[in-house]
């Protein structure tokens, strides 16, 4: 987006507010639509280290993730938990991901989690 999505900025700080980690949202960026709920960065940062820590070959990474959050000025990424990359019918990977979105690449969005069917 050349100019960053204000009403999507409002729903990155009302998630990072830690009012509501139950927002689901389906994003268009880089070509990929990404679909999923909404965490607060704080929250995202947990849960990755703890998945990172718990493995033989990248518990080194996990204390990248255990930092703090920087907190100046508007949110500038979501954070997405039970997330999937959709491609054809499916969702990768199937059990969701964790993924980190900049807000100002993100090309379309829409409220809700989007999942497809062959039915």
């Amino acid at each position: 987006m050349s100019k960053t999505d204000e009403l999507l900025v409002d729903v990155a700080r009302l998630v990072e507010s830690g009012r509501s980690n139950q927002m689901s949202l389906t994003v268009v960026t880089g070509g990929a639509v990404i679909t999923g709920r909404l965490a607060p960065e704080a929250v995202w940062r947990q849960r990755v280290s703890e998945v990172l820590a718990d493995s033989d070959r990248l518990a080194e990474f996990s204390a990248v993730f255990a930092g703090a959050a920087a907190k100046d000025g508007p949110p500038t990424h979501l954070h997405f938990h039970l997330a999937r990359i959709l491609q054809g019918t499916v969702g990768i990977p199937e059990t969701g991901g964790m993924y980190r979105v900049s807000i100002a690449d993100i090309n379309a969005w829409t409220m809700g989690d989007v999942s497809y069917s062959d039915h």
